[in-house]
């Protein structure tokens, strides 16, 4: 999947942990299982306080799964027909540009967006300078190679911090963009604040998120069924409604520029990961590619090439995938809820 992704399954099991050892991976991930959710026992609560540990921890259990499967931009995008799957990710990128008016030299800051596929593609399209913030080691060992072969080390960088408190000077980018990655921060509003701090007056920011819609009921209990599937799967501490979503960005300090759920394309955003849909560009996600990674997964694991506990974070990543594919159905979660913000030139203006 695209360029760089790790498509081969012996690069699969070789890559799998991420920066966790690989005699590590089966404890980690019970560890991830029974201390952050809470249908294994953890609390929502301790979630959002323990929120780094998590989010490092999935991502070093599930990267290169996503590689794997999805390639090296780990984010949904709305598709039209006749368009493949890349070149929905690819214009998903170009419209986060053109939203944002990036022009040569402007320098744009990528708020956790995985291992670099989106940065480097927004940087060749725009010709801008793109930083990304990552927590995660894994990712930005793989982000620097993808950058390297890209041949664009001289335009793209990762800063290594947590987007909670960015370790970076107040006012410093021309633009700021996160293509569902906040869904991780345990606070909304710290996490839009933070970027708010860190771009100059008047500058943009290109917020996509992933959210509950108005279709969402906290008292039917198939619905929060759902959204605990997804939780789990992805390492959520909450997803947030919209209407939060939007609060939040305002409480933060930006003038709301428009907001409008992305998912209302002909084809939606969750189509690559349903199985009943066949396509070879998202093969791994098909019923025959679900059945064949599996198995080799389950045989590499057995033959010590995959670390064990590989099969547990393959099912964990299923899980997240018929939660979120459930979500869309039933139009209770959107996973392309786009927000452009403005940092006034000083409050109030």
């Amino acid at each position: 999947m695209g360029m760089m992704s790790k498509s081969g399954a012996l690069d699969l099991a070789s890559s799998l942990g991420g920066s966790i050892a690989k005699g590590q991976v089966k404890s980690a991930t019970e560890q991830y299982h029974m201390k952050y959710h809470h249908i294994y026992g953890g609390e929502e609560e301790s979630r959002k306080s323990n929120y780094t540990d998590l989010v490092n921890k999935y991502y070093d259990l599930a990267t290169s799964f996503y590689e794997y499967g999805w390639g090296d931009s780990f984010h949904f995008a709305g598709r039209w027909h006749e368009e493949t799957f890349h070149e929905s990710i690819k214009r998903h990128q170009h419209f986060i540009a053109l939203q944002l008016g990036l022009k040569k030299g402007m320098k744009v800051l990528d708020v956790g967006c995985g291992i670099g596929g989106p940065l480097t593609e927004i940087a060749r399209f725009s010709s801008t300078l793109v930083t990304e913030l990552n927590n995660n080691d894994y990712q930005m060992s793989r982000g620097k190679e993808i950058i390297f072969s890209a041949g664009l080390s001289e335009h793209c960088d990762f800063v290594k911090g947590n987007f909670m408190d960015m370790p970076i000077a107040d006012n410093t980018f021309d633009a700021a963009y996160a293509l569902q990655a906040t869904c991780h921060a345990p606070d909304a509003r710290g996490a839009y604040s933070e970027v708010y701090r860190v771009l100059k007056p008047g500058k943009y920011f290109a917020l996509d998120e992933w959210c509950m819609t108005d279709r969402f009921d906290p008292n039917n209990g198939k619905h929060l069924a759902i959204k605990a599937d997804i939780e789990l799967g992805n390492g959520l501490p909450d997803i947030r409604t919209t209407h939060q979503c939007v609060q939040a960005m305002k409480d933060a300090g930006f003038e709301i520029i428009f907001a409008k759920d992305l998912a209302k394309d002909p084809c939606p955003w969750y189509l690559p990961m349903d199985p009943s849909h066949f396509s070879w560009t998202s093969f791994q996600c098909t019923r025959p590619g679900r059945f064949i990674t599996r198995a080799i997964i389950k045989t590499l694991e057995f033959l010590h090439v995959a670390p064990a506990g590989s099969m547990r974070v393959y099912h964990f990543l299923q899980t997240a995938s018929e939660g979120l594919l459930k979500g869309g159905r039933e139009g209770i979660f959107t996973a392309t809820f786009f927000v452009l913000g403005r940092k006034p030139t000083y409050r109030g203006d």
